[in-house]
């Protein structure tokens, strides 16, 4: 997938701007708050819905407007343009076109413009807490896997249900009846399902995240494993087999459920176990080793989504140079060389074959009004 050009119309701190990237890889350079992530996230909006680093949409409005625009135009490998138009106002909700169709729901999008990003803020996908980890691995897999995303929307409707019937159960406004058991059969099922292709995929993807990881670091030997609530699991047990396994579980945990008003149990709960070296890398690792194991991880996504949807992904890399050494500078560049379209910022200018380089300065004077 290859982005032609993006135009941004109020969009954090770009009243008018075009940015059309080459082909191969382009390096965005400049000081700090010259707009540089802000471009990236644009293109982030356009291929998945949404930024990276608002938590609302009303964040990416430039200060003082009350709406913004992002129009793009994308070529896949077989040259069929797409184009993509969001829109957003104060007074009404986003709005997403798709070759001149408006897209609802919004979810209906992910998939069609395969990306993968680097920001230095999803460190806490290494070092934070386990929800980051979960959003890791359900974004990689939503991107190539729509029965995978239909269930995990599907799960946390049912799984809000049943703590609201939780809750009344906890406070005696309901009698106990089989209702309950319907909606924990039902979260049984999604739950099952959705633990078993995350197995999958950690199968598939560590081979390539290994391979990838002995480019970056010659000496050192990860391990990716999946942590799950439902506590020691067969690697190859069956879809079946975990239904029956988790709904063993919530019978055993019914009343501790009830006492909480939650439901304890299930892919929400889950993780992944990063470790380097058989140590946990969130309690070990330097700084640098973090850094390069979450550079690793994002990179591998791109052979990934290439096997399975004959796609290469555009790639957002965001920083990624900040803190690592020429070698494991030209490394990453000599991976990149064979990836398509990769657009990365940079505090500084770098040099590279084949790469092109423009000036935040140069862009911004040149085009906005």
């Amino acid at each position: 997938m290859r982005l032609q050009r993006i135009s941004y119309e109020n969009f954090r701190n770009h009243r008018f701007l075009t940015f059309k990237p080459s082909a191969g890889i382009t390096l965005l350079y400049g000081p700090n708050g010259s707009g540089k992530t802000s471009l990236l996230e644009g293109i982030h909006f356009c291929a998945l819905t949404k930024g990276f680093l608002s938590t609302t949409d009303n964040e990416s409005l430039s200060f003082s407007k009350d709406y913004f625009v992002l129009d793009s135009c994308f070529y896949d490998e077989n040259e069929n343009s797409l184009t993509v138009k969001i829109s957003y106002t104060k007074e009404k909700e986003k709005q997403i076109i798709v070759n001149n169709s408006e897209i609802k729901p919004f979810s209906r999008h992910i998939g069609t413009i395969p990306c993968i990003t680097f920001f230095p803020q999803e460190i806490v996908i290494v070092n934070g807490a386990p929800a980051e980890r979960r959003r890791f691995i359900d974004n990689a897999i939503c991107q190539t896997d729509r029965r995978y995303l239909d269930d995990l929307l599907a799960y946390r409707r049912v799984l809000h249900q049943r703590n609201a019937l939780l809750s009344q159960l906890y406070d005696k406004k309901l009698v106990h009846d089989d209702t309950l058991s319907l909606w924990t059969e039902n979260l049984s099922r999604l739950a099952a399902s959705i633990v078993h292709t995350r197995i999958q995929f950690i199968d598939a993807f560590f081979y390539q995240f290994k391979e990838l990881y002995a480019r970056l670091s010659y000496h050192e030997h990860p391990q990716i494993t999946y942590r799950c609530s439902l506590g020691k699991i067969k690697d190859k047990s069956s879809v079946d087999e975990l239904y029956s396994l988790f709904l063993a579980k919530f019978e055993e945990t019914e009343k501790q459920e009830i006492l909480r008003a939650q439901t304890m149990t299930g892919p929400h709960r889950d993780d992944l176990h990063f470790l380097m070296n058989e140590k946990e890398i969130k309690k070990y690792a330097s700084q640098g080793q973090m850094r390069t194991f979450l550079i690793a991880l994002k990179l591998s996504l791109h052979r990934f989504f290439y096997e399975i949807l004959g796609e290469k992904p555009l790639c957002l890399l965001d920083d990624v140079f900040s803190e690592l050494d020429a070698t494991r500078t030209a490394d990453i560049f000599n991976i990149l060389d064979t990836f398509g379209q990769s657009i990365i910022t940079s505090a500084e200018n770098k040099q590279h074959p084949n790469m092109t380089a423009l000036s935040m300065e140069y862009l911004k004077n040149s085009q906005e009004k």
